[in-house]
């Protein structure tokens, strides 16, 4: 980084002193108002974006502070070290021969602001946010129950000591400084907790801001560097949260008083009013992580193996159409088809009758329900996705996104959608926002289908089927050309099991969820040819498998 950002770098290489106006990230440097024309119309340099030196200011200090070339070697990052989670330059790859994780850097920051890994990133902190508040939320309520109950057993303590004489007086002074000491030791935890909860959400809420300022102003390796420094704080928040959550300190604490029985009858024996006890119940509300939430679907063991799989088929439909690129089994028992060539939806009862159809809403190429009585639609050829609700048989409405989509899977208030040239994206439904999955280029008709914290999706151009994770890192890539050829439609059973619709080897495939084992489940012989679509209903067990003319099919698979 500049020592001075308020300095013209360029001029002050000239021994020229004038005030920058813009900062450019690319370059490092500041640049003042005719500098900034230069900059802005040279073959090396027009292609830099710019800030102005007021909101370059705003950045956090740690952002700022970041160097983005060898300070060792004075030039350029273009590599990034997996294994010691650092950047390099050419020269640092000396340093670095053992290393096997060397990565383009360039390719790691490409669209980062816009990536799945930056949503997630965002996310995380809310989440923190959130576990933070509903923390303090919890104790709050534990001081409001501490409150009341000493307030029941002092009325308690009170009442009976009308019915007693002079000399239990000593005694009930002492029982009720006793329930005061004890409820105002455990309100002193509980307020130093909250305390602490307090100043560790004003951090996070600090980091928050800090993330709008970086992904408005910083440089792209600006922003991924501090992700890295970020993400091990998150950490260590997590960390406090969870040992927080499974100590004593957030256990409920009671207090209660134990009367003693005698009281009634007024003896010598009696040496005390009662006593306080303190009982504490432990934590009863989960904490949310969201990679705990993925980490339990990753281990989550299959509880069926390929081999035992077994298909029968409950029935066999006449869609009486060609070009059937999608298929969804919708609640009912109904099932719906797109039939690309006809642009059209066709809506079919449980015994293959036609329900209903719907026209002139263009291209539909793939369907996918989305709870709520709506389906999605993608149009192949063109940038929209088409909603209709099945209950008005109409269309509810229509997104514009940035590129021609094919399959489709819905997940959690997103469409996960397969965007050809740009790769895999997800669309979420609430606010439209369109965030970058995957960069790997996919040729058309690819479909894609999610497990857990994976995604699926199929090239019939070199007939694989690929899994990556949300981040877009392929985690393994099934190629095998005697057994499945332009691999299409795709889905997944609770499982995890990958099931595969091989066009032109007129077969359905199944592919262990670790990449490693494949079986046929059905051939020509099932009556497939060329089949096209297919999709697996986790709620029933009911896998639909649709031909690319006249027949479908539905199989109960055990």
């Amino acid at each position: 980084m500049a020592t001075n950002w308020n300095i013209c770098g360029v001029c002050d290489n000239l021994q020229i002193t004038k005030n920058s106006v813009v900062w450019c990230s690319e370059c490092d440097e500041g640049l003042c108002g005719e500098c900034k024309n230069y900059h802005a119309v040279s073959k090396a340099s027009k292609s830099h974006e710019t800030v102005s030196i007021a909101e370059y200011k705003k950045l956090p200090t740690e952002v700022l502070q970041i160097a983005q070339t060898c300070k060792l070697h004075n030039e350029k990052f273009e590599l990034f070290c997996r294994k010691h989670d650092c950047p390099c330059c050419k020269k640092c790859v000396k340093s670095h021969n053992d290393c096997k994780s060397l990565t383009d850097i360039n390719e790691l920051i490409k669209d980062i602001k816009t990536s799945n890994a930056f949503y997630e990133f965002e996310q995380t902190l809310l989440e923190v946010v959130e576990n933070i508040k509903r923390l303090s939320t919890n104790r709050k309520e534990n001081l409001n129950s501490l409150e009341n109950k000493k307030c029941d057993i002092e009325a308690e303590i009170k009442q009976i000591r009308i019915n007693v004489n002079q000399h239990l007086d000593k005694l009930q002074d002492d029982l009720i400084k006793e329930l005061m000491r004890v409820e105002q030791k455990e309100k002193n935890k509980i307020e130093k907790l909250l305390s602490t909860l307090k100043k560790k959400e004003k951090e996070i809420t600090e980091l928050q801001e800090n993330i709008a300022s970086i992904k408005q102003h910083a440089s792209e390796l600006q922003t991924f560097l501090t992700m890295k420094d970020i993400e091990k704080d998150i950490a260590v928040e997590e960390k406090y949260i969870h040992s927080i959550t499974t100590s004593d300190s957030t256990n409920k604490v009671n207090i209660s008083c134990q009367i003693n029985k005698s009281l009634q009858q007024i003896t010598a024996s009696v040496q005390k009013f009662g006593e306080i006890n303190v009982t504490y119940d432990l934590c009863d509300f989960p904490i949310q992580k969201r990679k705990n939430r993925q980490a339990q679907i990753m281990i989550a063991l299959p509880t069926r193996n390929i081999e035992n799989l077994t298909l029968t088929l409950q029935k066999r439909i006449n869609t009486e159409l060609t070009d059937v690129t999608g298929c969804s089994l919708l609640p009912g028992d109904r099932m719906v088809f797109s039939f690309f060539s006809d642009d059209r939806i066709g809506v079919l009862k449980s015994d293959g009758s036609k329900d209903f159809e719907i026209k002139n809403i263009g291209k539909t190429f793939d369907v996918v329900f989305i709870g709520d009585d709506s389906i999605a639609v993608t149009c192949g050829n063109s940038n929209q996705i088409n909603i209709i609700d099945l209950k008005k048989h109409k269309l509810k409405k229509s997104i514009k996104v940035d590129s021609n989509i094919d399959g489709v899977v819905y997940k959690d208030g997103r469409l996960i959608y397969c965007a050809r040239e740009k790769g895999i994206q997800m669309i979420s439904l609430n606010d439209e926002t369109i965030t970058n999955v995957s960069n790997t280029k996919l040729p058309d008709f690819a479909y894609v289908t999610t497990f857990g914290d994976k995604l699926f999706y199929t090239n019939s151009d070199n007939h694989s089927v690929t899994c990556c994770d949300y981040h877009g890192t392929i985690l393994w890539t099934f190629y095998d050309n005697n057994v499945l050829v332009t691999p299409l439609g795709i889905s997944v059973d609770n499982d995890g099991h990958v099931f595969v619709a091989g066009g032109s080897t007129d077969n359905v495939v199944v592919i262990s969820p670790d990449g490693q084992c494949y079986r046929q489940l059905l051939s020509n012989e099932n009556g497939l040819r060329f089949p096209w679509a297919l999709h697996y209903d986790t709620s029933t067990n009911e896998l639909l498998v649709a031909n690319l003319s006249n027949d479908a099919f539905v199989f109960d698979v055990k």
